[in-house]
């Protein structure tokens, strides 16, 4: 099982000290050190007042301080979680992550998805309801675009008039494309296009706040997963070179209950086929999100978790 650390300014009630360079420096090199594999930042570009008192939260421009952690480390990969593709041209989303890429020496692992803000949409001029057939569009633009630089790409909204000067990414053929959602339509857009897959474990009332379909059980998980197994067997793709991401919210390490209710969540996603944990940490302030993966790093056995 490998770890990715969601970094803390992304939680709700997160400190603002989160957002201060020299803290997220700090913050950054000790995720490293104590063996989170990557570091991952969502993408909301101007979402609503409303959804930020109603439990939003705050973020970053993703490639901006992923740009910066990159600077800051040397091994941690730096996950877009996730980028969403329809807000962008896919030559800017190119561009972007491209340079992502480059700066950080190949480090970056591509998190995308179709965004879920109605209010967003709009105040971005982007057709909330054309996201899923945008996303489609927009992903298979942005791997040809990838993959055959030279070759000139069209879609509803944008055409390149002629072959274009497109920089290259590190990582070849190109960076891994993680993709969220719960949805079938998923499952095989990850069979087609993706090297890892991100879908939510929750109740249904919050799947339904993101728009996607509910998978509130392991169960529920586990049968995502084998279908999942089966359409790249169908694509005659190899199951084992996807990863499969969930996510797990910060607990108390001094609460017995708590963190045995944690240690059987995660045994029981890895059994369902997670290859992955997202982490949230404790968000009150630097120091707490320190020690917290501190202790989250020894407690399962991480690299690095004696630092």
């Amino acid at each position: 099982m490998k770890f990715t650390l969601e970094y803390p300014s992304d939680v709700p009630t997160a400190t603002p000290e989160l957002r201060e360079p020299g803290v997220m420096r700090s913050l950054a090199v000790h995720a490293e050190a104590v063996g989170f594999d990557a570091i991952a930042l969502a993408d909301h570009p101007a979402p609503s007042a409303k959804w930020r008192s109603a439990g939003g939260h705050n973020t970053f421009d993703p490639a901006v301080a992923l740009a910066f952690f990159a600077g800051a480390t040397t091994a941690v990969r730096l996950m877009t979680h996730l980028w969403v593709l329809p807000f962008r041209n896919p030559y800017l989303t190119a561009k972007t992550l491209t340079s992502l890429d480059e700066v950080s020496g190949g480090r970056l692992i591509a998190g995308v998805g179709a965004g879920y803000l109605r209010s967003e949409f709009a105040a971005l001029g982007v057709d909330f309801d054309e996201r899923v057939a945008l996303f489609d569009e927009h992903l298979a633009a942005l791997r040809s675009i990838w993959l055959y630089p030279e070759q000139p790409v069209t879609g509803s909204t944008f055409a390149a008039p002629g072959e274009l000067a497109v920089s290259a990414p590190v990582q070849k053929p190109h960076p891994p494309l993680w993709i969220g959602g719960n949805s079938l339509a998923t499952l095989r857009r990850v069979a087609e296009h993706g090297s890892g897959w991100c879908p939510m474990v929750n109740p249904a009332a919050v799947a339904s706040s993101v728009r996607t379909t509910a998978i509130e059980t392991v169960d529920d998980l586990a049968r995502a997963v084998d279908k999942l197994r089966m359409l790249l067997a169908e694509a005659g793709r190899n199951p084992a070179e996807v990863e499969v991401q969930v996510a797990v919210p910060a607990v108390d390490f001094d609460d017995t209950a708590a963190v045995g209710a944690l240690d059987g969540f995660v045994s029981a996603v890895g059994d369902a086929g997670a290859t992955r944990i997202l982490a949230h940490v404790d968000a009150a302030s630097a120091s707490a999100a320190e020690t917290y993966m501190t202790r989250f790093a020894s407690h399962f056995g991480m690299m690095g978790s004696r630092v």
